[in-house]
């Protein structure tokens, strides 16, 4: 009796031992499996901060403080911005009639104007004399261009009284003396030639060219400088001339063709030296294109000239009318592509863009015969 009850209890003490061994191993086996998650858990945790730490572009309080700062580079590739870029605002365009024009201005040439005051006056004008209005999109592009030589002073009261007139109509421009080099025969009408080419190496956009003489100032600043689907006669009623034409074929002081126009009649002829002939030329290529000169109303086209002496290398040109009478024949081999000259410099001046070019000398004896 006694050896079978050892026996039973030897069994339940072995069983025992198993039971508390297999508790043991699984508790083991939990432990270790709950360590490795919560080990995993952390290196996953730790690894998000140097990823973050690696793009501070990417950080919200860099693209909150500055937009558009760059932040410095880590050598790695930055992750795109989830914020577009500042736009340029869209302007509305440029209307037809500026609501800010004056209409008939007092024009004196007395007061002293030094070129200081001028630039004091224009704080919008830009480096080269280039103007863009700041609250409207204007249609066209317009490159005024003033053939030149000694005329400083004419140049100063031209530049104080057109920036203001120009400014007014919203228009978008560029001011260009092309300045003659030497004391040869002045030749107007290359010189504007000369002018209409530089002015589109600068800027190509230009297709409105506006041509100056540097003493004809507007009376009326509703007589806008624009182009129009016909070439423009704007100095149509000048003080020298009892504020009315001429005559009837009167091309001359200040006018205005778009690109295309300017194109269509070969430019201007390069061959009439000295004084007069060349705006009746321009007149009669007009006419044999077909095209018709427009005008402004005479009460808004009136100039005043400034007054100076005449320029001894500016004399009248004998061969003027001989030349006018063959405008067709000419026409197409005497032009903008015929035109040849150097430029001596470029200079960006405040308030206009001067540009010396050599225009070569006039022929003693008629280019034909």
């Amino acid at each position: 009796m006694s050896r079978l009850l050892g026996g039973t209890l030897e069994r339940v003490c072995k069983a025992v031992l198993l039971l508390c061994l297999l508790h043991f191993l699984v508790a083991v086996i939990l432990y270790f499996d709950v360590y490795a998650q919560h080990l995993a858990f952390f290196s996953r945790f730790s690894a998000r901060g140097p990823v973050l730490a690696l793009h501070p572009a990417a950080s919200s309080s860099t693209n909150c403080s500055r937009p558009n700062a760059t932040a410095p580079s880590s050598g790695l590739p930055e992750a795109p911005s989830v914020r577009p870029g500042p736009t340029a605002p869209i302007l509305p365009p440029c209307p037809d009639s500026p609501p800010g024009l004056v209409g008939r201005l007092l024009i004196e040439f007395t007061s002293p104007m030094p070129l200081e005051r001028v630039q004091r006056e224009n704080p919008g004008v830009l480096l080269g004399g280039r103007y863009t209005p700041p609250d409207c999109a204007p249609a066209q592009t317009v490159a005024v261009i003033i053939p030149f030589r000694h005329r400083e002073h004419h140049l100063r009261y031209w530049l104080h009284y057109m920036h203001p007139i120009l400014r007014r109509q919203r228009l978008r421009y560029g001011i260009y003396v092309i300045n003659q080099h030497g004391e040869d025969t002045f030749n107007r009408a290359k010189l504007l030639n000369v002018g209409f080419l530089e002015a589109l190496k600068e800027d190509a956009t230009y297709d409105c060219f506006i041509f100056s003489d540097v003493d004809l100032v507007p009376m009326d600043d509703r007589n806008l400088y624009r182009c129009g689907d016909q070439p423009r006669h704007f100095a149509i009623a000048i003080d020298k001339f009892g504020f009315r034409l001429p005559y009837a074929g009167y091309f001359g002081g200040v006018s205005g063709l778009s690109k295309a126009q300017f194109l269509r009649i070969n430019g201007f002829p390069n061959e009439y030296w000295g004084w007069g002939g060349e705006d009746d030329d321009i007149f009669n290529r007009i006419s044999l294109t077909g095209m018709k000169i427009s005008r402004p109303d005479i009460r808004i086209g009136r100039y005043r000239m400034i007054k100076h002496d005449r320029d001894k290398h500016n004399e009248p040109n004998p061969q003027r009318f001989t030349k006018i009478k063959n405008t067709k024949l000419t026409m197409k081999r005497d032009g903008i592509g015929s035109v040849r000259y150097q430029v001596l410099e470029v200079s960006w001046q405040p308030l206009f863009t001067n540009i010396t070019v050599d225009i070569g000398r006039p022929p003693s004896w008629p280019p034909w015969g």
